[in-house]
């Protein structure tokens, strides 16, 4: 489900579930933390993650064990993981990245979008909350009136927009991102380091207070949450009654 190949000092790490639009499941988690401790034991001065197929990823996968507050624990590990690793990360959104997939693209330090690519977070489509550093994390990349949009409104942003907020920090294919990689494995890592730590230092990682905290908790706990799971396993669109 996770390959990577290595090119000088850039390592190319890809999802592959075509089939299921590169959905995160527990063992993609699994194999995509693995690949990251791999690339940093042999040397990568700077990683790309991009996906296989015509989706960069659809995000967690529904029909698995997303619900389960162990996989949601497993992914938010996943993603600090690979914010924070002292090399440069490159996203290659190949394609769409929506939900958990969005929130992998933003764990990257840059990001190169596939003309075509989407990105967004239809979570409230669906009954669940993204957590406080999704939110925040989003707010610092594309401002707080698209993120409003994104994730009240569930409005997907497209590759010339994204590029235009600041998003997407260029428009190419995974070719141009590994070439890009390559160039910014040439450069002073300390220097980059540096960089990394007080770009990713825009509070997103800050503890969020109590009532918001208890507040995404009851999304995760309520009865539009499954009734979210029902509509979806019956293929109609969901009531939800805000209980």
């Amino acid at each position: 489900m996770i390959h990577s190949t290595t090119d000088g000092a850039v390592v190319t790490i890809e999802l592959d579930r075509v089939d299921k639009r590169n959905a995160l499941n527990e063992e993609m988690l699994s194999g995509l933390s693995d690949a990251f401790t791999a690339a940093l034991d042999a040397g990568a001065r700077a990683i790309v993650v991009t996906g296989r197929g015509p989706v960069f990823s659809a995000g967690a996968d529904l029909s698995g064990p997303v619900y389960d507050p162990d996989f949601l624990d497993t992914l938010v590990g996943t993603l600090r993981q690979i914010e924070s690793v002292p090399v440069p990360v490159i996203a290659a959104l190949n394609g769409s990245a929506i939900g958990a997939g969005l929130q992998l693209a933003m764990a990257a330090d840059l990001r190169v979008m596939a003309p075509d690519a989407i990105a967004g977070i239809p979570a409230a489509k669906i009954g669940v909350a993204v957590d406080e550093w999704t939110i925040r994390r989003l707010v610092s990349l594309v401002g707080a009136g698209q993120a409003r949009g994104m994730l009240i409104g569930c409005d997907p942003v497209n590759a010339d927009r994204a590029h235009a907020l600041g998003f997407a920090n260029r428009i190419g294919d995974l070719t141009d991102a590994q070439h890009w990689a390559a160039t910014i494995a040439d450069l002073a890592p300390l220097t980059l380091q540096h960089y990394k730590l007080v770009l990713n230092g825009d509070g997103a990682r800050d503890a969020a207070p109590e009532e918001r905290a208890a507040a995404m908790m009851r999304a995760w706990e309520s009865a539009d949450l499954q009734e979210g799971r029902a509509a979806r396993t019956e293929e109609r669109a969901p009531r939800f009654t805000g209980h």
